[in-house]
């Protein structure tokens, strides 16, 4: 393709409409549309099968989307149709739901209906590889933080490896030495401080409401944390509750792992900031209570009496 197409597929993927309600995550249609990437990188195929996205993006949406009674992965294969990059085969034949326009689940699987992106922009990634990893990177930036880059890319099948070499938009340089400075360069959870000579080894600062969803890079939306705690923070393996306390969900279990980097710092609370202002704002807090944590927080012993 010329580079004036070239922008035009760009410019539609970063455009693709994803529901929004307040500050809840959608992250249906970029996982979808990283899944179908892997698909057209790997396997050179353009159409999936309905049952297959429904097998394979469900526990994608458990992982790296927030908690919901129930993922409904129908609506981002039939809804991806108005982003002018996907088409749905017999989208005209199928029943659709009386309060929308929807194609219903039952039909999509009863009919063995398939998707996949439109011949042209299809076409269009196949020949040029380095553009379908710019369109990766382009989903992964704006629906992830860039922790959980390389779980996404193992998870749908991409080579993350090819993706690491594209260049990242430019964050506030000023955010991480001001989150680190304000934790005494220690690990909010668990006070990990290793140092090499003169350089921080591991330390992070973190996003407690992500860049993606709008959270700002102020010191009061950020945390100094391990690189570990910081990729079980963005899983939402934990929480911070209002009270600044450490809740591990529910549906954590293991033995030494979980034990030694998890269980033990349960109802603990975080480090305090050296300055009050500093602090956790309770707005970003809620957010990553509702819209990352996964689960419910695990019972806390009664203190003894």
């Amino acid at each position: 393709m010329d580079r004036t197409d070239r922008k035009q597929v760009l410019r539609l993927f970063d455009q693709i409409n994803v529901w929004k309600r307040g500050a809840q995550r959608a992250p249906h249609k970029p996982l979808l549309l990283l899944y179908a990437l892997s698909k057209c990188a790997r396997d050179g195929e353009r159409e999936i099968l309905y049952a297959e996205v429904d097998e394979k993006l469900k526990p994608l949406l458990e992982e790296f989307g927030p908690t919901r009674k129930s993922h409904h992965t129908e609506y981002p294969f039939w809804r991806l149709q108005n982003d002018g990059i996907w088409v749905v085969s017999d989208a005209d034949k199928l029943e659709r739901r009386s309060s929308n326009t929807d194609a219903k689940k039952s039909e999509l699987l009863k009919h063995a209906v398939s998707g996949g992106f439109s011949e042209p922009i299809f076409q269009a990634l196949r020949q040029d590889p380095q553009l379908l990893l710019n369109v990766a990177s382009l989903l992964l930036e704006k629906s992830f933080p860039t922790s959980l880059h390389d779980d996404i890319c193992l998870a749908v099948g991409l080579q993350k490896d090819l993706l690491a070499a594209i260049n990242r938009p430019r964050r506030d340089p000023d955010f991480r030495p001001r989150v680190l400075t304000a934790y005494s360069y220690r690990c909010a959870v668990c006070s990990f401080d290793m140092r090499l000579g003169q350089h921080t080894v591991g330390l992070e600062a973190a996003h407690i409401k992500w860049y993606q969803a709008g959270g700002p890079d102020t010191v009061n939306n950020g945390l100094a944390l391990c690189v570990m705690h910081h990729k079980l923070l963005d899983l939402g393996v934990f929480t911070v509750s209002d009270g600044r306390q450490i809740q591990i969900s529910d549906r954590v279990h293991g033995y030494h792992g979980p034990d030694e980097w998890i269980f033990r710092y349960h109802g603990k609370s975080l480090s305090s900031p050296q300055s009050p202002d500093d602090l956790p704002h309770p707005a970003f807090l809620h957010w990553h209570q509702r819209e990352v944590f996964k689960g419910s927080p695990r019972f806390l012993e009664y203190p003894e009496s």
